[in-house]
């Protein structure tokens, strides 16, 4: 058809048509755990629920378990019912479990991946699955390696012609840089970099990539972002919640690797990065790897960096213990529950602004959220009297859990009197669409059937990240324990003295 005669109004209609995947399978290592049961098997039922994934699908589960299909099918359906976010339908769910399948075995084991390939093969032939194949590891990162190897040796990693193979990483990426390196070289010498998809589950959130629309999609705010307007950054992510029951994956990781590492340097780079050419994954990624690049620890740590270890203390009305009481941790253990740190941006945009991260278990509240601080007027023509409650303006995007951005700015109290006190003008998702935002893992699992990677971390982002934090982890492990803090508090006293070293205060989300 010559250009001139397209429509210009189908084209656009056929871009907000949905995306469905095309004829593959999901195979879930670490089915019995809690991911797995939460987020996997429910985003998976929810995606068939909107009609995004294909007649042509199948789910298998692969764990040590003695279960037939129908036992697998039975695990299946209990966590749908449990956690799915769309309305049960019998219809869909008899249509999906139709492709249902459990390989029992272990990860050291060639006769279970010999077994997994035979059953991939019948769906193949029976479903329809065309060869398409996504093994999502669902398992600790020591397994990782004794996996990759047993899908090689199997000839399920190796690409096939018209079809795909894919594998799916939970973090953590590694506990450090040389242990990330190793990582990916071990996963990259069985798949090539564009099957890899590591998931972050923040970068799936609808208010997450709310932050590249709001930057680039307005001329309202670009104009004001950068250094010449905002004093600072914020971005916190702090949970009300303690780790009873938790030791075994939490204890000897902490919160700097579990949240800042991955969740807030991501958040960063969102927030600092400049606008790419389109938004293809390889522009997208490139942009994010140059303002990692230029990312770094402000010095000196001892005085830019707070951690802290949660105590005994009250949370709302309910008295909590301290972590060293809680079953699993050592009486001695050094794990931080609550992490901080300075960050500086070497860019001409960024130059001179701080961007301060914090995460913590046992905070006030559950919130997650990104704050812009901007510069004070550099007049204000009324007397101190008149605007002695006024702060400094702010934009803040809510990751979660009241998704939407704020934005405060002074405002004339009502009366005679000029006087000027900061207001709240609020958009909230929840009031202004119609349709529930998608969880997070529906978008990203359905990215990685499109292959599309977008939203998935290379390997030059892990290893930046921890290019970033490894110097503070060093600094820490060389200081000895964390700093306590109570319960049902904002953290350690460290955490407010490195922002008041400069002259900053930390919000209060």
């Amino acid at each position: 058809m010559p250009e001139s005669w397209r429509n210009p109004l189908r084209d656009k209609r056929d871009k907000r048509m949905p995306r469905i995947a095309g004829p593959c399978s999901v195979v879930i290592f670490g089915v019995t755990g809690d991911l797995a049961r939460k987020k996997l098997m429910p985003a998976i039922y929810d995606l068939a629920n909107r009609g995004l994934l294909p007649p042509s699908f199948a789910l298998v589960g692969f764990a040590r378990r003695d279960w037939a299909d129908e036992d697998f099918g039975e695990v299946v359906y209990e966590a749908v019912k449990k956690h799915a976010r769309t309305p049960f339908r019998q219809e869909v769910w008899d249509r999906l479990a139709e492709g249902f399948r459990f390989v029992q075995g272990t990860f050291d084991d060639d006769a279970s991946f010999d077994r997994l390939s035979e059953t991939l093969e019948k769906l193949d032939a029976e479903r329809g699955t065309g060869g398409n194949h996504a093994f999502y590891l669902s398992i600790p990162p020591n397994a990782f390696p004794v996996v990759c190897e047993q899908l090689q040796r199997s000839g399920l990693a190796r690409q096939k012609d018209h079809s795909w193979s894919r594998v799916v990483i939970e973090k953590p990426f590694g506990h450090d840089l040389a242990s990330a390196r190793e990582l990916n070289a071990v996963v990259n010498s069985v798949f090539p970099e564009e099957s890899v998809f590591r998931i972050d589950h923040y970068l799936g959130k609808e208010t997450v990539q709310n932050i590249l629309a709001l930057r680039f999609a307005n001329e309202l705010y670009e104009p004001v972002w950068n250094a010449h307007y905002v004093d600072h950054v914020q971005i916190t992510m702090a949970e009300d919640i303690g780790l009873g029951g938790r030791a075994g994956y939490y204890d000897g990781i902490g919160a700097a690797r579990d949240v800042i590492q991955n969740h807030l340097i991501q958040l960063l780079a969102l927030t600092a990065m400049e606008e790419p050419v389109n938004f293809s994954p390889h522009e997208l990624q490139a942009e994010k790897i140059k303002v990692l690049s230029a990312t770094r620890p402000l010095q000196p740590l001892d005085q830019t960096t707070a951690r802290g270890q949660y105590a005994a203390g009250w949370q709302g009305s309910e008295k909590v213990p301290g972590l060293l009481e809680e079953g699993g941790f050592a009486h001695d253990s050094v794990t931080e529950t609550f992490a901080a740190i300075t960050l500086e941006v070497d860019t001409r945009r960024w130059a001179g602004v701080p961007f301060f991260l914090r995460t913590g278990k046992r905070l006030p509240r559950r919130v997650t959220e990104v704050a812009l601080v901007f510069k004070r007027a550099p007049h204000l023509p009324f007397d101190s009297t008149m605007t002695e409650e006024l702060g400094k303006n702010a934009l803040v995007i809510r990751i979660q859990p009241d998704e939407g951005i704020t934005m405060r700015f002074g405002s004339k109290v009502p009366g005679s009197a000029m006087e000027v006190r900061d207001v709240n003008m609020d958009f909230s998702y929840g009031s202004a669409f119609a349709e529930d935002s998608p969880e997070a893992y529906e978008r990203l699992i359905l990215d990685v059937l499109l292959g599309e990677p977008s939203l998935f971390p290379v390997n030059a982002e892990v290893e930046l990240s921890w290019e970033i934090l490894d110097p503070v982890l060093d600094n820490w492990s060389a200081q000895g324990r964390p700093e306590p803090y109570e319960s049902g508090t904002w953290g350690p006293p460290s955490a407010y003295d490195m922002v008041h070293l400069l002259d900053r205060e930390w919000r209060r989300p």
